[in-house]
């Protein structure tokens, strides 16, 4: 173990990690080798500069090192998710785009936890909507057969994580370890749909994607979500393609960010969820989660049209297969 006194100085000192050193400070950080005081001077670090593809390589490698697995054996999934952090505050959008996706017949293994940069993450309203978290891989996989969807609620899948959750609770501030969590799911699946906070780390995502050899789409809003907002031009990578697209190029109106305002409490984001799947929610509400969910459906089958895709995620609500998925997932 590397002494943190000399991790640090290196890296005052201006100096990166490599891939293999990032990966073994956050194993002895999960271990609890250091103090919560040096584990937060170590986090603020990367508060005052970027942090690079090797690092950020070297964190992943470690969590999903000390994982809980979750082996999909070869069958193909998806996740939808993005890093929080964008300060939007929107409804669950990724959460019930996966609803979505399931409903229209695509397995969905989605990883996720507790709110960060909105008042109610997908475990909050997942949790509020009466959804039991396990890490139980039998019921987890009952409930993908059952549903086409489970979902992986990260502090039962990370447990080495718990050394770090003081420390972030009392920064109180978005962290690297932010930047983790959709490149972590235990899974691995197949497919990802991923969105971020930023410019920069949609380019970071690009290349750790690109590495695993795995179909990836990521989604970076040019006004600061982490989604597809359809509040203006959006960032979409692939692994064929760079394109900015606009609302208009998915057959959606522009949106204002008022009319994706998710609420201030779990009861309602819980509240605007049952209204979505329940085709009872507002035009902006069913455009966003249609645009995102065929997103999805696009990265599944990319020699499919956009459009034929958008319209499938379209029909997965308004023919009530969606709201079936979830009860499904709710009852197994």
């Amino acid at each position: 173990m590397q002494q943190m006194k000399e991790i640090l100085t290196r890296l005052f000192g201006h100096e990166r990690l490599s891939r293999a050193e990032a990966r073994q400070v956050l194993y002895d950080v999960s271990h609890g080798n250091y103090n919560h005081l040096q584990v937060a001077s170590f986090i603020t670090v990367y508060q005052m500069r970027p942090i690079t593809v090797q690092e950020l390589q070297g964190f992943r490698d470690a969590l999903l090192e000390l994982c809980v697995p979750f082996p999909l054996d070869g069958e193909e999934a998806i996740d939808i998710v993005g890093t929080g952090g964008d300060h939007k505050n929107t409804f669950n959008v990724s959460t019930i785009s996966a609803v979505v996706v399931a409903g229209a017949g695509y397995k969905v293994v989605k990883h996720g936890s507790y709110g960060v940069s909105s008042t109610v993450g997908s475990s909050n309203v997942l949790m509020e909507m009466g959804y039991q978290f396990t890490n139980d891989t039998g019921v987890l996989r009952r409930q993908l057969n059952r549903s086409n969807m489970c979902f992986l609620h990260a502090p039962l899948f990370h447990p080495a994580m718990k050394e770090v959750v003081p420390v972030r609770k009392q920064l109180g501030m978005k962290t690297f370890f932010n930047m983790l969590g959709p490149l972590v799911n235990p899974a691995q699946p197949s497919h990802q749909l991923l969105g971020t906070f930023s410019l920069e780390l949609s380019r970071l995502y690009h290349y750790i994607m690109q590495e695993t050899g795995r179909r990836f789409s990521i989604v970076y809003s040019l006004d600061g979500y982490d989604e597809a907002s359809l509040t203006g031009p959006f960032k979409l990578r692939t692994n064929e393609e760079d394109l900015i697209l606009t609302p208009a190029a998915l057959g959606k109106p522009q949106l204002t960010q008022q009319s994706l305002y998710g609420g201030e409490t779990e009861a309602d984001a819980a509240a605007i969820f049952r209204n979505v799947l329940n085709n009872e929610g507002t035009s902006a509400q069913f455009d966003v989660v249609t645009a995102n969910a065929g997103l999805a459906i696009h990265n599944l089958h990319p020699q499919q049209s956009l459009a034929d895709s958008i319209e499938e995620a379209k029909e997965s609500l308004l023919s009530g297969r969606a709201r079936q998925a979830f009860d499904k997932l709710l009852n197994s």
